[in-house]
Parts: structure tokens; sequence; C-alpha cells
């Protein structure tokens, strides 16, 4: 069995080894869903929403998530949410449970850079073992109504190996006019000591890029291909949607 090591981000997060956090994950990313970038934005107080995504690597490992989020007013704009994942590694199975936790401290405008920070915890759901724990600075800067530029830098813990990471992450949205199309690249990953059994890929940076179709306002579909998305080298597809509900008399 392998054995358990920190991955990236939130993420987003093979080979002889799992990460701890690899289930750990990009929660709220930059285009929602299984984008591993982070956003600056939250969502909007009595709001939610359930992002859900499977991912399908070339060398048959798998990631499957569901992550529901509501959006609070906690004396600053706030998001409150808990992200579920499945995944095999060399197949063997293992799930985690992330939940997280999202203040905005600068609104986001055009022309002007919005700021928040988030923490996350994460749980081995077989042993009940706290394995991972990361804090992130999302940043966004809207370049106009159609186009965003979204900073990370954070840090993880990976408590089995007791190993600390500097994370990090760039992504670029543009949409159409009529919110149904979105186009979204990113790069991400983690600095930090690597030992001899870990992936050459580890602290190698990740990329995904994919498409939204957006047909109504509360629902959304994505696919997306990624690289590398959890230090394995592999190639990835990923299929992913968003319900989204909004608050009561909106």
């Amino acid at each position: 069995m392998r054995r358990p090591m920190c991955w990236a981000m939130g993420a987003g997060i093979g080979l002889s080894v799992v990460p701890a956090s690899i289930l750990f994950s990009n929660d709220a990313r930059a285009a929602g869903a299984a984008y591993q970038v982070d956003v600056a934005d939250v969502t909007a107080a009595g709001a939610c929403k359930i992002e859900s995504w499977l991912s399908w690597a070339k060398n048959s490992d798998f990631v499957g998530a569901f992550s529901p989020a509501c959006g609070m007013d906690l004396g600053k704009p706030s998001e409150l949410s808990a992200q579920f994942n499945r995944a095999r590694f060399d197949n063997e199975w293992f799930s985690t449970l992330t939940p997280k936790i999202k203040t905005n401290l600068i609104p986001t405008a055009i022309g002007k850079w919005g700021v928040s920070i988030s923490a996350t915890a994460t749980y081995d759901m077989i042993t009940a073992e706290n394995i991972a724990l990361a804090a992130t600075i999302p940043a966004t800067l809207r370049l106009n109504e159609n186009m965003r530029i979204n900073v990370n830098l954070g840090w993880q813990w990976d408590r089995i190996l007791d190993r600390h990471y500097a994370t990090y992450g760039l992504g670029f949205d543009w949409r159409t006019s009529n919110n149904v199309w979105t186009w979204t690249a990113e790069v991400f990953g983690l600095l930090g000591k690597v030992g001899e059994e870990d992936p050459l890929g580890l602290v190698r940076p990740r990329f995904q890029t994919g498409l939204r179709w957006r047909p109504i306002d509360r629902f959304s579909i994505d696919v997306i291909y990624g690289r590398n998305l959890y230090g394995e080298e592999s190639n990835w597809v990923t299929v992913a949607t968003i319900i989204r509900f909004p608050a009561p008399g909106k």
C-alpha cells in the first residue's frame, strides 16, 4: 500500500506513494468545480451550490468529488464548504473529507485586486485521522467584465510525513458577454522538500485548461484537460458540473 504524502493544493492535488491531501483540493476554485486556482470572490450570503466532478487519468488513476457550499455573513462575506473525495491510485482506493472556510477581505472590482483568505483540514474517512492542513490567500484582478486573473499563495502541512509546503497558483478566465461560455487556463503546484521515494512530478508545475457551457444561470458543465494534476505526470480528462441555488427572494 502506498504511504500517504502531501500533493499540492487543493487539489489539487501516483507512483510509489499517494499524497495525504490528494483528495484535499482545490474547493471553490477559479471558475469553480474541478479547477484548482481559487478566486477572491465568495458565494453570496444565503446562496448555495453543489459542485461535482469525475477525473480520469491515462495511467488509470481516478478521482471523484462532491462539494456543497453556501455563502453567509460572518461579519465579512464568507463561504463554508465541504469536499468529499473518492479516488483510485495504483488500484488502491482512498476516501477523504475536506471542510473549508473562506472569507473575503477586499471585494473584487474592475482594475483593482480583491483578496480573501481560506483554511482547510483534510480527514481520512477510513482511519478518521486528520492528515493535512492548509491556508491560502486568493487574489483576483478583474481586467474587465469578461476577463480576470487569479493568483494564489499558501501553505500546506502534510501531517502524515510532517512536511510543510508552499503552494502557488496562477489562473486566467475569459467568458462571453452572455456568460454562456467560459475558457479557463491555470498552472499550480507546491514548493518544498521532497524525498527519494516521492514521485518525480511532486514539485513540478501542474496545468489545466477547460471550457464551460452554462446554458442556464443555475447549471453549468465543464470539460477539462489536465497534466500532472497530482504529481504523477499523467494526462487527465475531467467532466464537472455546478448546480446553483440563489438566496431566498433573489
